[in-house]
């Protein structure tokens, strides 16, 4: 079904499962993993991102994981379709458009790090090309650049580009951005569970979060709770799931979180080469948590 994506509340970067043989996806598992997401209350779903490795699916499994998921949920789907090639780019926005994705987002080009003019012009023609709302990912960490704020100030007129996942860690810039985009209908989204409290007190609208693969109910309460403007509850919910949160990034995205959804029984540990799987230490810190965290409830 079709949505227009509020861009408001918690929408979950999603795993991608993996059957023994990383080299087929477990498709069963994946909409399970989605109606299980949407049944906890989540307002959107992240298919083929970062997190959903991605960078190791060809493209005809990055449409079929995006597939799978729209088939599975009513809940609004926001599909990863970014590239380093505009015209790849172009490509894979159209097909996961073609399979149902309700809207986009659109990673950074990385490796090539274009420059500001470069980057602007590869996030306008994807938006030409394709009619369905996009978000803009800024994550430097992984692409090798920033994109600069009068880049995203000057993106965020375009009717399609609608919003902003923000995983700089840059609380000044992304600051900048809220402000400088008050008066345009663009959202501005947390791309890191440990920044989603501060983030949601300064404008941001939500979180495309990691840690709500294995706890979407406590994850989607935090932010409720913020934008409720319920600060000393949402303090109390943050730091609780900060010793999570901070867990779930030891080691890189997405080696723990695999790890977590083995550890709370949502689904398969493993990983495509080159990843490899969580360290002993890792598993023993997210088999900790999750006695603390589920006996929290």
């Amino acid at each position: 079904m079709s949505h227009t994506p509020p861009m408001t509340g918690t929408f979950v970067a999603m795993t991608t499962p993996f059957e023994d043989d990383p080299d087929r996806i477990d498709h069963e598992q994946l909409a399970a993993d989605a109606r299980r997401l949407e049944a906890a209350g989540v307002d959107g779903l992240v298919p083929a991102g970062s997190t959903g490795e991605s960078a190791t699916l060809t493209h005809d499994e990055h449409v079929d994981v995006v597939d799978t998921v729209v088939d599975a949920v009513d809940v609004p789907v926001i599909a990863g379709a970014g590239s380093n090639s505009t015209h790849e780019a172009v490509s894979l926005s159209r097909r996961v458009a073609d399979a149902g994705a309700d809207a986009l987002l659109l990673i950074s080009p990385y490796y090539n790090k274009p420059e500001p003019a470069g980057m602007e012009r590869h996030y306008r023609r994807i938006a030409d090309a394709v009619d369905l709302p996009q978000i803009v990912y800024n994550v430097p960490s992984r692409t090798g650049r920033s994109i600069d704020v009068d880049t995203t100030v000057a993106l965020a007129e375009h009717e399609n580009i609608v919003g902003y996942k923000a995983a700089s860690g840059d609380v000044g810039l992304i600051s900048e951005v809220i402000e400088r985009t008050r008066d345009e209908e663009f959202a501005v989204l947390s791309g890191d569970d440990g920044m989603t409290l501060p983030l949601l007190a300064i404008g941001a609208t939500g979180v495309i979060s990691v840690a709500a693969n294995v706890v979407p109910e406590r994850t989607a309460a935090l932010v409720d709770d913020a934008l409720d403007g319920e600060y000393a509850l949402a303090r109390e919910r943050h730091h609780a799931l900060g010793p999570l949160f901070r867990a779930l990034f030891d080691e890189t995205n997405p080696i723990p979180v695999k790890e977590a959804m083995d550890v709370w029984g949502y689904g398969p540990a493993e990983l495509r080469d080159p990843l490899s799987r969580a360290t002993p230490e890792t598993r023993a810190t997210l088999e900790a948590l999750h006695d603390d965290v589920e006996g929290e409830r």
